[in-house]
């Protein structure tokens, strides 16, 4: 038999020789202990051939590993009697193979490798290198370990011939004093693969992501004919959208514009800004409406009446405006129109203040201004905030000469609306009539800051100062309000009064001229001139003009003024002032 020194001379080093205790025959005896003290090896010394395939089995796998052992493992070689290993601290795996050892399986070949998914390896667990530098934390002192076969704790090189109890002996001694020197060489091992397991995962993980974005882009190629026409049809789409949400904004804004032009009394703009919008959208209830007011605030008392009466056949149920629609009637003393109107409104909504308003500018027209008042207020009952009820109320009032209740009453609209020029207006005529020039002045002048192009604000204003005895600014005053509205007669009429108050009768004539020609039946007109007349030394003239006059069938008052002026024709002015 070979000596015991020969057979593992390829496993062990000197130093690691000189340890162990060997007979002088070579052999080692039976029951033997080994010198590292590392456990207890115990070895029946019937010599036995080995079969090598025996030894030949799989590596088990980390999870295999544990505090715990298994049971011990049997092996039966070629008929000889089992040998049974148990050891107490070895290495949980060995790094060095004998040189005739067969090499290592691997877990999986690269080709095959390559073809798992990275997601494979992310849902699996912890990566093997995770799991080796894990294991190899373990404590090389622990209790006990699974030893057998080609085991994580075993070599795995090929005996040459048949395995001796000696051999086993000195390999079992060999492999307890190397346990700290194989278990580090053991760790880095388990480094070096976990790093190519990592390396074979990154270049699989790279080669599906390659894949996948080939297939992607093909996928892309193969729609984009698709793509392209559900882009268009939506592109489609989307700029019929824009182009109608850009109308939309554009009609918005010229409504807008035209509204603002209205609230702050621009007229002429207003209308101007009315005309840009298509027939379509200027041919509808609201925006006529909007029209007819323009017009009745320049004292164009036709053509209001020509929208309000379109705006009536395109809405016939829009009763808003239809309160003003009925004062444009009553200044046109249309009483036909106005009461068919105020019929109409009641049978439409008999509880809205517009039919009420209506009903009273018809009783109004017809100088019933009790019955009227009673309808005014009970709009107000209907609606106690619409405040061109409560200057209807006033108008009445100061019609019956009650000025008090008017005063009150336009108080009330000014509560609700400061800005409603109307009211402030009526103050103003009551306090005009009541020969509180002051007052007058101040509410007329506040109107004429609200509404600074109505001729009928600028007229009254210049009325008011020439009362004060301002006659040049009541001058000024009366000329803007002839360039205002060159059709209104009145303050061409009250220029005639002030040019004629600073002794200018030319001036005053030439006044009154053109304004037989705006206004041919008006008797105050024939009335002045016949003064005028009479003042430069003229009776036959004078008494001429004041017999047209009284042809015009003025109003009894002004009937009364008439016939004074001819009984005191002959009469010098000296002697008609101190009379």
């Amino acid at each position: 038999m070979p000596s015991s020194r020969s057979s593992y001379s390829n496993d062990a080093s000197p130093r690691q020789a000189r340890q162990l205790p060997v007979s002088s025959g070579g052999e080692l005896p039976a029951g033997h202990a080994s010198a590292s003290g590392a456990g207890n090896i115990t070895l029946h010394n019937t010599p036995f051939s080995v079969n090598m395939s025996a030894y030949n089995t799989p590596s088990p796998v980390p999870s295999q590993i544990a505090t715990a052992a298994p049971p011990p493992l049997n092996r039966n070689v070629q008929g000889q009697q089992n040998s049974t290993v148990t050891a107490g601290e070895v290495s949980p795996r060995s790094s060095v193979n004998a040189p005739g050892q067969a090499p290592r399986r691997k877990f999986m070949d690269e080709g095959k490798l390559r073809k798992v998914s990275g997601r494979l390896f992310s849902e699996s667990g912890p990566r093997r290198s995770t799991r080796l530098s894990g294991d190899a934390t373990i404590p090389v002192g622990s209790s006990v370990l699974p030893v057998g076969g080609n085991g994580s704790g075993n070599s795995s090189a090929k005996l040459p011939g048949g395995l001796s109890s000696t051999k086993m002996n000195a390999s079992s001694s060999l492999r307890s004093g190397t346990v700290r020197k194989g278990h580090s060489s053991a760790i880095e091992s388990s480094f070096e693969d976990g790093k190519k397991y990592e390396a074979l995962e990154d270049s699989g993980a790279e080669d599906t992501a390659v894949n996948s974005s080939r297939r992607a882009v093909q996928v892309i190629m193969d729609d984009e004919p698709r793509i392209r026409n559900r882009s268009s049809g939506l592109i489609g789409r989307g700029s019929r959208v824009a182009e109608g949400s850009l109308e939309l904004l554009g009609l918005l804004r010229v409504l807008g514009e035209a509204f603002r032009h209205c609230c702050m009394h621009r007229c002429k703009e207003a209308l101007q800004v009315f005309c840009k919008l298509p027939h379509h959208q200027y041919a509808t209830g609201w925006v006529l409406c909007q029209v007819g007011k323009t017009h009745f605030e320049m004292v164009d008392y036709y053509e209001a009446e020509r929208a309000f009466s379109w705006a009536r056949r395109v809405s016939p149920y829009y009763l808003e405006g239809m309160d003003i629609y009925s004062t444009v009637l009553y200044h046109m003393k249309e009483e036909m129109k106005l009461s068919y109107l105020a019929q109409e409104l009641n049978a439409i909504d008999r509880l809205s203040p517009q039919a009420w308003c209506a009903l009273g500018n018809c009783y109004s027209l017809q100088k019933d201004h009790e019955t009227a008042l009673k309808t005014f207020q009970r709009a107000i009952q209907l609606d106690s905030r619409f405040t061109y009820a409560h200057t209807l109320c006033g108008h009445e009032y100061v019609a019956m000469e009650e000025f008090e209740n008017g005063i009150t009453c336009y108080r009330s609209a000014l509560r609700i609306d400061p800005r409603h020029y109307n009211a402030w207006y009526g103050l103003g005529m009551i306090y005009l009539r009541q020969e509180k020039y002051d007052f007058a002045e101040h509410h007329f002048r506040t109107a004429f800051l609200i509404n600074p192009r109505s001729s009928v604000l600028m007229c009254y204003l210049g009325m008011a100062l020439h009362a004060l005895k301002r006659n040049e600014e009541a001058l000024e005053m009366l000329d803007q309000a002839i360039l205002a509205d060159a059709k209104n007669p009145l303050p061409i009429y009250q220029k005639a009064n002030v040019l004629v108050s600073n002794e200018r009768y030319n001036d005053a004539l030439e006044e009154l001229e053109l304004l037989k020609e705006v206004a041919p039946r008006e008797s105050s007109v024939y009335s002045l001139i016949g003064k005028i007349y009479k003042r430069i030394n003229m009776p036959e003239r004078a008494m001429y003009h004041f017999g047209l006059a009284l042809d015009l069938k003025p109003s009894t008052a002004d009937v009364a003024i008439i016939k004074s002026a001819i009984e005191k024709l002959h009469v010098p002015d000296d002697i008609e002032d101190h009379l």
